[in-house]
């Protein structure tokens, strides 16, 4: 390969890299399993903890649950493969059978007609981008 090419490789290669503009701040969750998973999500935004779901990932898929920079280190993570397999934790959280919810608060959702799902901790080290994967 002349120098020339060599320049010219580089330049095209540096144009591409401008052109594909910055990435996007987000929290993304990635399927690595073999079927599809339900997401649900809890966080604290300051003053409330909520919850929310369903996203359904398909097996070597990813869903954006949070589209702008992430304003705090710790969220929460609830999946199910819909079967008797599940990704969970420690943290209580109130979810709701249908395809979409958000609860505010965490406390007494039975009372509140809302079943009780145990989420699994994501520490994003205040990351404003964080990726989590789930896998068998």
């Amino acid at each position: 390969m002349s120098d020339t090419q060599y320049h010219m490789r580089c330049v095209l290669f540096a144009i591409l890299i401008c052109a594909a503009g910055p990435a996007s701040a987000k929290l993304a969750v990635c399927n690595k399993a073999h079927g599809p998973a339900k997401v649900a999500l809890g966080r604290f935004d300051g003053a409330t903890w909520m919850s929310e779901g369903w996203w359904t990932i398909a097996p070597k898929a990813c869903a954006t649950l949070i589209e702008t920079p992430l304003s705090a280190r710790y969220y929460y993570l609830y999946a199910t493969d819909g079967g008797a397999g599940s990704w969970s934790g420690s943290r209580a959280f109130c979810v709701a059978g249908t395809d979409k919810f958000s609860v505010g608060g965490r406390g007494d959702c039975a009372s509140r007609g809302y079943d009780q799902k145990s989420f699994f901790e994501v520490d994003t080290g205040n990351k404003p981008d964080w990726t989590q994967f789930l896998s068998d």
